[in-house]
């Protein structure tokens, strides 16, 4: 199977604008529906989202989905129905499990029940769902800094469920054909994309160069389909870059 490159401009993503959220959604998302847009691969959604101080997404459910959430500047804070809580920030991944059913809110981290916020500063974050690989878990939690293996430079593998990253310092999701992994390249670093009949890049910082695509910017997204190991080279600032490897894809039928 020949290698396809699908570039996906940040201008041309689903926006939702609701005063106190600022969120750009590369799949059908909400309100916002294109039949021909709803996933790639194992991956449904994948929305990068702002959030004013004071302010966040109230108490709401879910059910039989891998949720992984990468925050990229300030603090959220995460509190579901099975007791987990705590302040998720940049460098430390998190995964909620939502499987028979669960509960949770996610606000910024200047939020206080007096309704006046502590601070003035956004949090921003990129939240992306994928498929479990079994229906009806009992709903999970974990989270996990990898801040040390960032600066390491390279990939860091966040998220896993593949047996070839078994050992790995990550956190697990129940998703056997699916990993997230993230590097912060520093001006000219490069890396390879995953070698994967799915990989989706995000640029959520910064500027790359994508072998045999191209510039992408901050925000841009890349659907790579049977990747072979594209070369990516970050700008002159250099790059925070999310990339899924996916050995499968959503069926629908």
């Amino acid at each position: 199977m020949a290698t396809t490159t699908d570039v996906r401009r940040a201008a041309d993503r689903f926006h939702t604008e609701a005063g106190w959220l600022d969120s750009r959604h590369s799949f059908s998302f909400s309100r916002h529906w294109d039949p021909a847009n709803t996933h790639f691969g194992l991956l449904l959604v994948s929305n990068d989202d702002v959030v004013a101080p004071g302010a966040g997404f109230d108490t709401h459910p879910h059910r039989d989905m891998e949720i992984v959430t990468w925050v990229l500047e300030g603090g959220l804070v995460h509190q579901d129905s099975e007791g987990h809580n705590g302040v998720i920030y940049p460098g430390l991944a998190q995964r909620m499990s939502a499987g028979a059913g669960i509960l949770h809110s996610e606000k910024n981290d200047s939020w206080t029940l007096t309704g006046q916020p502590e601070h003035q500063d956004p949090v921003r974050f990129v939240q992306m769902w994928v498929i479990p690989d079994t229906a009806g878990i009992a709903p999970g939690y974990e989270q996990l800094d990898i801040n040390d293996q960032l600066a390491q430079g390279g990939w860091t593998v966040v998220a896993s469920g593949m047996g070839k990253h078994a050992g790995q310092r990550a956190i697990g999701i129940r998703q056997k054909h699916a990993a997230l992994h993230v590097a912060r390249l520093r001006p000219a670093e490069t890396v390879d994309t995953a070698t994967a009949p799915f990989v989706h890049l995000f640029v959520a910082k910064g500027e790359v160069a994508l072998e045999g695509t191209g510039l992408l910017h901050e925000g841009d997204a890349a659907r790579i389909a049977a990747a072979e190991g594209q070369r990516i080279t970050a700008g002159a600032a250099g790059a925070e870059v999310l990339m899924w490897e996916m050995d499968a894809a959503v069926s629908f039928s």
